[in-house]
Order: C-alpha cells, then sequence, then structure tokens
C-alpha cells in the first residue's frame, strides 16, 4: 500500500512537473486520458513484478526449537538446588537441577538386597529339587518295605499263624506310602519348575527384582537434571524447596536449543508462485535497525490449519468468507548466512524479500524499500 502510494505521488508528480511547471506539453483531455491509462498500468506493473519476482514477507519471526524439562521422576520430590542461571550458555550434559536423591538411594538399597537374595534362592531351589528326589526315595524304600510286611502278615493270617489285623494295617500303610510318593514326586516336580523358570537364561524372579533396581537406578540418575544439548533458560522461576516429579507440577522450566534455528516468514499464497529453496533471501530485523542480513530459502510450508478438519459428529458449515477477513498465508522457513546465529535469539523479527529472480530489475526497487524499511527502524515505532 506505501509503495503504491508512493508511486503514485512520484507519478502525479511528473505528470506536474511536465504539465503545468516546466509546460513542456499542451495539457488536456486527450492527455488527461493517457496520462491516467499509463499512470494505471505501471502502478499495475510495479506491484506485479514486485510481488512475484520480489515478494515481501507480511512478518518474520526466528524461530527456535525448545525442549520442556519436564522431571521423570516416579514420586513428588524436593528441589534441593538450581545449578543454572537464566540466559546463561550451557553445554550438553551441563548440570541444570538437583532433587532430592535420598529415598531413590533408598530403594536401590533395598531392592540390592532384594537381588541377592534372589539370586540366592536360585541356589537354595537347586538345592529343594535334590532334597526332593531324596524324599522320593525314602518314600519308596518306605513302600517296598510295607509291601513285603504286608505280603508277610497276609501269608501268615491265612495259615493261622498270625491275626488278620496286621494284614489289613499293613495293607493302609502300603496305600499311604503309594500316596507319599505321588507328593514327593509333585514336589520334586515343583521345585524343577521353580528352578527351571528362565527368560533369557536368568531365573523369573531375579530377572524380575533385576529390572525394578533398574528402573530404580534410573529415577535416582534422574534426580540431578542435565541440559538435553547446547542452549540456555531465559525464564527460570524454579526455586529449592519446590516439589516436582509424578504428577505435582508439569515442565519447570523451557529450555531454548542454540542449534538449527531459522527464520519463519508469512507470505501471501499467491505470492509464492515462483518462489523455491535455495533462492535469495534479504532480511530486515527489527533488533538491528539500519542492517540487512541475507540468507537462504530452506523450505516452503504449503499448507495451513484453515484446511484441517477434525473428526467431529458434526457436519461442517460453510458460508462466506467476510472481506474484512485477513487472507489466508504460507509460511517460508529461511536460513540465515550470519556465522553467529546467536545474534538471531528466538522471537526477534522482522521482514523477508525473497529474490524469485535476481535478474530482475524489481529486485534493485526491493532491495531500496527494504533498506528504507530498516532505516526506519530507527525511529519507528515512536515509543518516546
Amino acid at each position: 500500500m506505501i509503495l503504491g502510494l508512493l508511486m503514485l505521488f512520484g507519478y502525479c508528480f511528473m505528470m506536474w512537473l511536465i504539465f503545468f511547471k516546466l509546460k513542456l506539453a499542451k495539457f488536456g483531455i486527450p492527455q488527461a486520458v493517457i496520462g491516467v491509462f499509463v499512470g494505471v498500468h505501471l502502478l499495475i506493473i510495479f506491484l506485479i513484478g514486485l510481488r512475484f519476482m520480489a515478494p515481501l514477507a507480511t512478518e518474520a519471526r526466528v524461530i527456535q526449537h525448545t525442549i520442556q524439562l519436564t522431571p521423570r521422576l516416579s514420586q513428588p520430590t524436593l528441589l534441593m538446588a538450581v545449578l543454572v542461571e537464566p540466559n546463561v550458555q550451557v553445554k550438553k550434559g551441563q548440570p541444570l537441577f538437583q532433587f532430592d536423591r535420598r529415598s531413590y538411594e533408598y530403594q536401590v538399597k533395598q531392592l540390592e538386597a532384594q537381588l541377592a537374595k534372589a539370586k540366592q534362592n536360585v541356589l537354595v531351589m537347586k538345592i529343594d529339587i535334590e532334597v526332593a528326589r531324596q524324599k522320593v526315595n525314602k518314600n519308596k524304600a518306605h513302600l517296598e518295605f510295607a509291601k513285603y510286611q504286608q505280603a508277610l502278615s497276609a501269608n501268615l493270617a491265612k495259615q493261622g499263624a498270625g491275626p488278620e489285623e496286621d494284614a489289613q494295617k499293613w495293607a493302609a500303610q502300603v496305600a499311604a506310602d503309594t500316596a507319599a510318593i505321588k507328593e514327593a514326586q509333585a514336589e520334586e516336580q515343583r521345585a524343577i519348575l521353580n528352578y527351571t523358570s528362565e527368560i533369557n537364561g536368568v531365573n523369573t524372579t531375579v530377572a524380575t527384582v533385576q529390572a525394578e533396581l533398574e528402573q530404580a537406578r534410573f529415577y535416582l540418575d534422574n534426580t540431578l537434571m542435565v541440559a538435553p544439548e547446547d542452549g540456555y533458560i531465559i525464564n527460570l522461576q524454579a526455586r529449592p524447596g519446590m516439589v516436582a516429579g509424578d504428577y505435582r507440577i508439569g515442565a519447570i522450566a523451557t529450555f531454548v536449543c542454540d542449534a538449527d534455528r531459522y527464520l519463519l516468514a508469512q507470505f501471501f499464497q499467491e505470492n509464492l508462485k515462483y518462489v523455491k529453496p535455495g533462492q535469495d533471501v534479504e532480511t530486515a530485523i527489527d533488533l538491528y535497525p539500519g542492517q540487512i542480513f541475507t540468507g537462504k530459502v530452506l523450505a516452503i510450508w504449503q499448507g495451513s490449519g484453515a484446511g484441517q478438519m477434525l473428526p467431529s459428529g458434526v457436519l461442517p458449515n460453510f458460508q462466506a468468507v467476510p472481506t474484512d477477513r485477513p487472507q489466508g498465508q504460507f509460511a517460508v522457513a529461511i536460513k540465515l548466512d550470519d556465522p553467529v546465529q546467536a545474534n538471531f535469539p528466538i522471537g526477534t523479527q522482522g521482514r523477508a524479500a525473497i529474490y524469485a529472480n535476481p535478474e530482475s530489475w524489481f529486485v534493485p526497487l526491493r532491495k531500496i524499500l527494504l533498506r528504507a524499511y530498516s532505516w526506519f527502524n530507527w525511529i519507528y515505532p515512536f515509543s518516546g
């Protein structure tokens, strides 16, 4: 809009200079019609050329990846120390927060004792198998003796040399010893199953305790929260004495990553007709009035939430779009060439121009306008 007004003002000034000031030509109705016709077409050509050969972003912001620092602890835990300062660069692995370790250390020691006991129980299970086998052999010997006594008592009773009750008593003993053998054999089988219950060559009881111990050590290690990568924390509100972990609260800080930052610029969709990845870009950053930074187009985000429809039981209702409704835009990711990327902190805003055709004579005009915007940032906005 501003560019169009400037061009219109310049054209009107030129017409006034030619026909009224210098009087190089006579002004009449034909000259007026031709002047308006030529002026309108020149204005349209300039606007179309600028919009498609050197499109300008309506808004551009520096985007950095962020990580929500959420304590991965199994229970509400006291924050003992904050080991990082806000807005101070830290390296990957550098300690940030220290939580109370005591309850997790106690749990680790308890599970270490249970693991030692479980390993010892495996040896006991092996001995239980031998005990069960000896019990089976013992009951078999008792059965053989009972059968011998039963046969002897029955023979004596048949000859009238012994009471019938002895034969019946030993018959009952044979039945009891037979049942005892079956019971001992079942105990032997149970001991074998307990001893041979394994997963990947490890007794299941031992494996269970080992898994619980590893999880306890995992939580113990998490009592010291470290930087996930190079970066910094801006809004640091966590203080010693607060309780975090489990479901007490969510993230306690936002970690801003240094790597892979980029400029995300918004363009009207029709202006991206000739834009492709790799094309040259110039940006005017509001943080640096009077300076221009170069870059390259990384990617064109050809899509927006306006085209997304969520699963619902309600039918969509389509209506005419109001004329005052803002037109939908697409975003373009831009990689700045500056070697010191830290010069562009997260959220830094400005304007960006893409030169879809560097050979076009519209490019110098766009460069002039972009630099005018950058220099104008010295005095605008008027904040006093």
